[in-house]
């Protein structure tokens, strides 16, 4: 059942008892209600799942809690989402607070913007002062192609429409990257945004561990990565984005990037994939260069792994020949 007007913030937590607190009451300061607030305590090993517990208690006509094992940060967010009944749906890491103003400023542009599926604001990351975050302080129409260079917002930043959320479907069991492919699926819907020049949320990464845990292992990291990118190629490509596309090219230099990175950790499946994936978003004539074919000869003579661990090489030499301007 969904809730007219009703905003659902999902807060996926793991071992953050205060940095929580602090999440969850800069909902409740919102000036827009109505809300509910939806905490998923992916499998804490400390006090977290009893300060959840407790808001739930104090709060508990707009804060409910979900107690999961460790599952990851995809994982915990579609917990959220399966229970969740608003119109409008927020996404907030917990260690990021939202401004007061930020779901009155925004449900309002959507409401005079029916044609946008996504509204956004700046986001400070509270280490550089008062700068917007990544691309929050421009105005951008559509989600892609500008997704294709990075997700260039945070997770505090956007908010749904619950239409569009229910359109992009589940999120995956990605430990790595994962809102990045969230946020293409949902780009692929050819979303149009609705910009808000005010700032709405703070970024501030206090706590160095990450979301839901640790996520141990190069490899790993890697296979999650390759897996993610090779999604966000297809959202691409349902799109209708292809190789003439200049932010197609940049995603086709950091697949093969990613390509030789996963041959030298000693995953040829996925070298060999991201490979191709690269030479098929770089166009034809692109994708015949001499790099290419010079690359697919060595793999071809030598595998994808030593193939990689070359390239990587080589690319480390040239980084060290051709250091950064103005670097010391």
């Amino acid at each position: 059942m969904v809730i007219d007007g009703l905003i659902s913030t999902i807060i996926p937590v793991f071992n953050r008892p205060v940095l929580l607190g602090e999440a969850v009451d800069s909902v409740l300061r919102q000036a827009y209600r109505p809300i509910e607030v939806i905490v998923v305590d992916d499998g804490s090993t400390d006090a977290t799942g009893a300060v959840a517990d407790a808001l739930k208690r104090d709060h508990p006509d707009e804060v409910q809690v979900i107690h999961q094992a460790n599952s990851g940060p995809g994982l915990a967010r579609e917990a959220g989402r399966r229970i969740a009944r608003g119109e409008y749906i927020q996404y907030l890491d917990s260690d990021d607070v939202l401004l007061p103003r930020k779901f009155e400023l925004q449900v309002s542009g959507l409401r005079s913007h029916p044609d946008c599926g996504v509204s956004y604001g700046k986001t400070r990351y509270v280490a550089a002062g008062d700068r917007p975050s990544n691309r929050t302080g421009e105005k951008i129409e559509m989600m892609f192609p500008a997704f294709l260079r990075s997700r260039w917002w945070d997770t505090s930043t956007p908010l749904y429409r619950r239409r569009v959320v229910d359109d992009a479907g589940p999120w995956t069991a990605l430990w790595q990257e994962e809102d990045w492919e969230y946020d293409c699926r949902v780009a692929s819907q050819r979303i149009r945004l609705h910009y808000c020049s005010d700032f709405v949320s703070e970024t501030r990464a206090l706590d160095p561990a990450r979301l839901s845990g640790d996520f141990h292992g190069t490899a790993r990291k890697l296979r999650a990565r390759a897996t993610a990118h090779r999604l966000i190629f297809g959202h691409a490509q349902k799109a209708g984005i292809g190789p003439e596309v200049r932010e197609m090219q940049h995603f086709a230099r950091e697949l093969f990037l990613l390509a030789r990175q996963c041959g030298a950790a000693g995953l040829p499946q996925e070298a060999e994939t991201l490979f191709r994936l690269a030479r098929t978003s770089s166009g034809s004539e692109r994708g015949g260069g001499l790099d290419f074919r010079c690359y697919d000869s060595l793999a071809r003579l030598l595998g994808w792994e030593w193939a990689g661990r070359i390239a990587c090489f080589t690319d480390r030499l040239r980084s060290v020949k051709s250091p950064v301007p103005g670097a010391r």
